[in-house]
């Protein structure tokens, strides 16, 4: 084949560090846009993303010419030297350092998305953690459960 040609749907959710401060509702959809950005220049397609004051979740469609490691590093170190310049109030912000990320077939396409645009009622019955781990069950990925919640 002469042309290397791929559809990598990803979902991918990480948390704001339990020393950090937590996002402001007010600099949310700010933050959100400028992922999209750093997504677009990694050759990634944003989908949509969205989140909670602790933690967020990108729908993206990935890059063929980027690991995923790399793209989520990229995203996690550029998106927090931007929110720092926003005021002196994200002056310690800082994301977890893991991450999870999870393939999306194309027939669980709409339904992701409806997920990650209604996070806000998602999480009136959910915690981030209890997010997580149906999404760990869902996958079967295995886990420690002593290293997951740490920074």
């Amino acid at each position: 084949m002469a042309q290397s040609l791929s559809q990598l749907f990803a979902h991918i959710t990480f948390h704001v560090k339990s020393t950090s401060c937590l996002i402001k509702d007010e600099d949310s959809q700010s933050l959100y846009a400028y992922i999209g950005s750093i997504l677009n220049d990694l050759e990634s397609k944003p989908i949509i993303i969205n989140g909670m004051p602790d933690h967020i979740h990108i729908f993206c469609s990935l890059s063929k010419n980027i690991a995923a490691a790399k793209l989520i590093e990229d995203v996690k170190r550029h998106s927090s030297r931007w929110i720092k310049h926003l005021s002196d109030y994200y002056k310690n912000f800082a994301w977890q350092s893991g991450y999870g990320i999870f393939s999306v077939s194309p027939s669980l396409y709409d339904k992701t998305f409806n997920y990650i645009q209604n996070q806000k009622n998602h999480h009136k019955k959910a915690s981030f953690k209890e997010e997580l781990l149906l999404f760990l069950k869902q996958y079967n990925i295995d886990y420690d459960e002593r290293y997951l919640w740490t920074d």
